[in-house]
């Protein structure tokens, strides 16, 4: 006898709420060792001991929604770096801080969290900004190479990789090299982008690092 509706009721169930939250982050020191994905497993041990509400995707893997719009590359600090998590409870940005200070691992720390309001647009970089200092005599004639390499008068970039030479003039917003120190601000194209190790290198500095010398990214710059 077939079975009437009412013995199997159907349940709805209610469409999972899904918070995007932006993080704004340092990762100094030591840690500046670890690659990306290093970096990504770190940071979701952190959010589970913190004990967030984490989204994740579908599948037979499921992960932490989380994404990252400008990763850091291997061996650079960074000082304001930002990536963008989906959480599946509500929690305000000081709720958030106060879960994840406790449990950061060395090197690493929460400057910001903020709840972002629905349908806000994804993080979009613009630009990113660094910083090196340059110890004698590595300085000498800098300020000329910089020159040279803003009017285009030093010719086409070449760059890492099987990637093609460029003209980087486009991409480079500002190079300046006051009191010893090096700073670049690039802008991010969704085209073709300059490494700062590209720079470094054209401006002949691409030996410092392997002096002990390092970067530090201190800023990565949105779309409002």
């Amino acid at each position: 006898m077939d079975a009437s509706p009412e013995e199997f009721p159907v349940t709805h169930r209610e469409p999972m709420v899904r918070r995007r939250v932006r993080i704004r982050f340092c990762k100094q020191g030591d840690l500046r060792w670890i690659g990306h994905r290093d970096l990504m497993r770190c940071l979701e041990r952190t959010f589970r001991r913190a004990r967030l509400p984490l989204g994740f995707s579908e599948g037979f893997h499921p992960k932490p929604r989380m994404t990252f719009p400008a990763p850091l590359a291997l061996g650079i600090e960074g000082l304001d770096e930002i990536m963008e998590l989906e959480l599946t409870e509500p929690l305000t940005d000081d709720e958030l801080l106060a879960r994840l200070g406790p449990y950061a691992p060395a090197g690493l720390a929460f400057r910001s969290a903020e709840v972002l309001p629905e349908g806000h647009k994804k993080a979009r970089p613009c630009s990113v900004c660094y910083q090196m200092p340059v110890p004698p005599p590595h300085g000498d004639g800098l300020p000329q190479r910089i020159e040279r390499l803003l009017d285009g008068t030093s010719g086409p970039m070449p760059r890492e990789g099987d990637r093609g030479p460029i003209d980087p003039r486009p991409l480079l917003a500002e190079l300046t090299f006051r009191d010893g120190l090096f700073s670049m601000r690039l802008r991010i194209s969704d085209r073709e982008n300059v490494r700062p190790r590209e720079v470094l290198a054209a401006l002949e500095l691409d030996g410092l690092e392997q002096a002990g010398v390092y970067l530090t990214r201190t800023a990565v710059e949105i779309d409002s």
